[in-house]
C-alpha cells in the first residue's frame, strides 16, 4: 500500500523516506529533521525489504511506473547507476554537490557518469580483525601491512581458520572485487557502456591473483567446513571459535563480539584490509547507503532540503553510535562518542578513503550473479581457468547469449 507523498494544501508537505532496515536510527533522524525544519516539511519513513536485491526490485519497479510517492530513498551503492541511467533520480542541487569532508569511497559510490547523483549518508568498509595471540604466535608484526599470503600461511601452519565469506551471495562478489582491486585490476573497464559493449577484465593477472587467494582458502579447507554457505555472521562465529585466527568483515562485528567469551574480547584487534602485494595499498570493499530523491516526487525541493539535514555530521555520528553504521562525513569520526564506542573508527575512516566500489554499471545485477555462479564453490576455483571462464560466461549473459 503506497503512503501519501504530500499533505493537504493547508499544511507542510509530507515526505516519504524509503529506508533500509536498521535499529530505528533513520526514523529517529526523520523525527529530528522534521523538528528542525520549523514546519517546512514532515518526514515519514517507509520500510524497504531486508535484502538489498529486494529493495532494488521494489524501487526500480515503482520508479519505472513514475511513482510520485517516492520522495527520498536509502540506496545501496551498487544499484545507483541502474536508477540514475533511466532518469529515475532527481538532479542533486548545487549546494549538495560539495563533497569536501566526505570519504572518497562514499563519493565514488554515489557517482554515475562523473556526476554526483546521490548524496552519501553512511559508508561502510571491511577491516582485518585478528586474534593478537595468533598473530604473535605466527610472528606477524601487525603494526605493518600484512598480505593475504601471510594470513594463509599463518592459518595453514597453525591449523587455524580464516574468516571469509564463501556463500553464493553478494558477500562473495564483495570479496572477489576487493581482491581484484587490491591486485591493481578491475572487474569492469568501461562501466558506462551498453550491455553488449561492456568489457570485463577478469581474465587478467589481477583476476588470477584473486582466484589464487580464493582457491587456496577453499581447497585447503582454511575457511572452515561451512565455507560454501558462510556469510558475514557465519564468518564471525568461526572467528570466535577455538580455531579462529583472522577475519575480513564489516564493523558490525565489533559490538556483536563484545558479548563473546572474555578471552576472545581480550584477544581482539584490528587493522586495515589485507594487501595482495606488500608494497601496494589494499582496496577494501565499500558499502553503506546513499540518499536519492525520486524524479517523480511532487516535493523535490523539500526532499533535498530534508536530505541536507539527514546527512549532517552530527546526525551521522549519532547514527553510528546508536546503529553501528559508519559515517561518510570525516568530521563525524571526531565525535567523542564515536571514538569511545568504536576505537577502530580512525581505521574505518582511513579504509574508506582507499576503498574501491563494486562495478558501477546499470547491469551490476548480472555481473554480480554471474560472479557468484562461476566462483562458487570457492573450493572449485582454478586460478588458471576460473577468471577466463567467468569472464566469458558474464559477457555472454550481458549480450543475451546465455541465461543466469
Amino acid at each position: 500500500m503506497s503512503l501519501a507523498a504530500c499533505a493537504d494544501d493547508s499544511g507542510p508537505p509530507t515526505l516519504t523516506w524509503y529506508i533500509n532496515p536498521d535499529d530505528g536510527g533513520q526514523a529517529e533522524i526523520a523525527r529530528t529533521c522534521t523538528e528542525e525544519s520549523d514546519g517546512a516539511y514532515v518526514i515519514q519513513t517507509a520500510l524497504l525489504p531486508r535484502e538489498a536485491s529486494d529493495q532494488r526490485e521494489q524501487l526500480a519497479r515503482r520508479l519505472a511506473a513514475q511513482d510520485a510517492s517516492i520522495d527520498i530513498m536509502s540506496l545501496d551503492p551498487p544499484f545507483i547507476p541502474e536508477m540514475a541511467e533511466p532518469g529515475f533520480l532527481a538532479e542533486v542541487p548545487e549546494d549538495l554537490q560539495d563533497t569536501d569532508g566526505v570519504v572518497q569511497g562514499a563519493i565514488d559510490s554515489a557517482t554515475w557518469e562523473d556526476e554526483l547523483v546521490t548524496v552519501p549518508f553512511w559508508a561502510n568498509t571491511q577491516l582485518l580483525w585478528y586474534r593478537e595471540s595468533v598473530a604473535e604466535e605466527a610472528g606477524l608484526d601487525m603494526s605493518e601491512p600484512v598480505t593475504w599470503e601471510q594470513l594463509i600461511e599463518a592459518a595453514a601452519e597453525n591449523d587455524l581458520y580464516l574468516g571469509v565469506q564463501g556463500a553464493r551471495a553478494e558477500s562473495l562478489t564483495v570479496w572477489i572485487n576487493a581482491l581484484v582491486a587490491s591486485a591493481g585490476g578491475e572487474i569492469l573497464t568501461n562501466p558506462e557502456a551498453t550491455s553488449d559493449e561492456l568489457e570485463l577484465d577478469l581474465d587478467s593477472e589481477a583476476g588470477r591473483q584473486a582466484a589464487e587467494v580464493v582457491s587456496r582458502i577453499g581447497s585447503e579447507g582454511l575457511g572452515g567446513p561451512g565455507l560454501p554457505t558462510a556469510d558475514e555472521n557465519a564468518s564471525m562465529n568461526l572467528f570466535q571459535g577455538d580455531r579462529g585466527s583472522f577475519m575480513v568483515n564489516w564493523p558490525f562485528v565489533y559490538p556483536a563480539m563484545m558479548d563473546a567469551e572474555s578471552e576472545v574480547v581480550d584477544d581482539l584487534a584490528w587493522t586495515a584490509y589485507p594487501r595482495m602485494d606488500a608494497d601496494t595499498e589494499s582496496a577494501p570493499p565499500v558499502g553503506g547507503i546513499n540518499l536519492g530523491v525520486g524524479a517523480f516526487s511532487d516535493n523535490i525541493e523539500e526532499a533535498w532540503e530534508a536530505v541536507a539535514c539527514i546527512v549532517q555530521p552530527e546526525h551521522q555520528a549519532e547514527y553510528f553510535v546508536t546503529n553501528g553504521n559508519p559515517p561518510s562525513a570525516i568530521e563525524a569520526y571526531e565525535d567523542e562518542r564515536v571514538q569511545e564506542e568504536f576505537p577502530m573508527a580512525d581505521v574505518i575512516r582511513d579504509s574508506l578513503e582507499q576503498a574501491a566500489p563494486r562495478p558501477q554499471t546499470p547491469f551490476y545485477n548480472e555481473i554480480s550473479i554471474g560472479l557468484q555462479t562461476t566462483w562458487h564453490p570457492v573450493s572449485g576455483v582454478d586460478p588458471q581457468i576460473t577468471p577466463g571462464s567467468s569472464q566469458q560466461f558474464i559477457t555472454e549473459v550481458l549480450r543475451g547469449e546465455r541465461l543466469l
